[in-house]
């Protein structure tokens, strides 16, 4: 997987920085568009940046390549998985608790309207 999924020579650095901090970076902005009641194509714009950010960490700190399309492109998508599982996980539980008489959980991730 090394050079197509990540650069660094080890696993651990790609799972330490896109993984654990972007990770973390990601869900806590998805969680804060939904707790805003933003839209999930603002939701992405915002992961984008981050997506840069994380490049920017990987650059700084493990002397990988900044502009690089490829691992840009990996780390975007991991960071989007994240941030719409805060994402829906956040508006899952705003939706139950605010409209509680209309709505009641179907998972951790989605709702559906009471019989």
């Amino acid at each position: 997987m090394q050079g197509i999924l990540y650069e660094e020579a080890s696993i651990w650095q790609f799972f330490f920085v896109t993984c654990l901090l972007g990770g973390w970076a990601a869900w806590m902005t998805g969680r804060a568009c939904a707790q805003t009641w933003r839209t999930y194509p603002k939701l992405i714009l915002y992961i984008l940046g981050l997506g840069i950010a994380v490049r920017f960490i990987h650059h700084a700190l493990f002397e990988g390549t900044m502009f690089s399309l490829q691992y840009y492109v990996v780390d975007t998508i991991v960071l989007l998985i994240f941030a719409t599982l805060g994402y829906k996980y956040t508006r899952t539980n705003q939706m139950v608790n605010q409209y509680h008489w209309l709505y009641e959980k179907a998972s951790p991730l989605s709702w559906r309207p009471k019989s």
